[in-house]
């Protein structure tokens, strides 16, 4: 297995399948980079090289006491495309790791980036303010943290409903979805589990979209019931500067499992399919 050792001493881990132009995927809490097995092996299977870490606290990268923070993140990421020698690369977030893709680019750059992908991704900013009143209110925050720092087994069993739009009456989502969300949930460490609450509901990530300077496509489901898209997709979509939204209709937070197919002919669509290397004849 791939692993990088960051500036403060945390271990990253890292899976990268297939060659071509990079694709490098940020998951969304509280998963790990198997969340994104789907859209590896797609992207691998049709010429790209696909790229998908833990995010420090979660899965199979260390566990640190601090650093659970959107800027830690992004320096973290910034580490592993500089380690791999990443240039040209497409980035895809899923919900906070579309927080930790602006924040990236708007703390780093686009030097290394050519387009970038953001599904029912958490900025410009979840929490409920004066200035962004289409946000949640702090009690919806206190009560995750709650109830992670309670039976936290227990909540992420109870998470996985309406992640995936499973309380819906029309829903078709297997235990088997459901039950490997509570698998990768369990690998974080509460610590990080904790603080990334803050970190994805609390960040602004208004003035990191702004810098955002690569064609960038949004995706969301309008049944999101995690992130919701008036707050987040579509406000993202007026911020940016060149911004694609594509609406999944009646699509849940976790359409990276719901909407598996659409999802990876988009993603790739809006990359280009990559154009094979020509050998000369002998």
């Amino acid at each position: 297995m791939g692993m990088i050792t960051t500036t403060d001493g945390t271990r990253i881990y890292y899976k990268d399948w297939g060659s071509g132009p990079a694709m490098v995927f940020s998951h969304g809490w509280p998963l790990t980079a198997d969340a994104w097995d789907d859209q590896l092996m797609f992207m691998a299977s049709h010429g790209y090289r696909a790229i998908a870490h833990d995010r420090r606290g979660h899965g199979r990268s260390s566990q640190p006491w601090n650093g659970n923070d959107m800027d830690a993140y992004a320096d973290d990421l910034a580490q592993l495309m500089e380690a791999l020698d990443i240039n040209d690369a497409v980035l895809v977030g899923h919900s906070t790791g579309g927080g930790e893709v602006a924040r990236y680019i708007g703390r780093h750059g686009s030097g290394r980036v050519a387009k970038a992908v953001l599904v029912s991704a958490v900025p410009p900013l979840m929490l409920k303010t004066p200035d962004n009143p289409k946000g949640l209110p702090m009690e919806v925050f206190d009560e995750i943290r709650a109830g992670v720092a309670g039976d936290r087994s227990q909540y992420w069993q109870d998470l996985s409903a309406p992640f995936y739009g499973a309380n819906r009456h029309r829903s078709r989502v297997s235990q088997g979805v459901r039950d490997a969300f509570w698998l990768m949930g369990m690998t974080v460490g509460l610590k990080a589990a904790y603080d990334c609450v803050r970190a994805f509901s609390e960040t602004d990530f208004t003035d990191d979209l702004r810098r955002m300077d690569v064609p960038t496509l949004i995706i969301q489901g309008d049944d999101d019931q995690i992130v919701p898209i008036d707050a987040s997709g579509r406000h993202s979509a007026e911020i940016l500067a060149d911004a694609t939204l594509k609406v999944y209709r009646g699509a849940p937070h976790g359409l990276t499992a719901t909407h598996r197919d659409e999802l990876n002919a988009d993603i790739l669509e809006f990359a280009g399919v990559p154009v094979p290397t020509q050998r000369g004849r002998r």
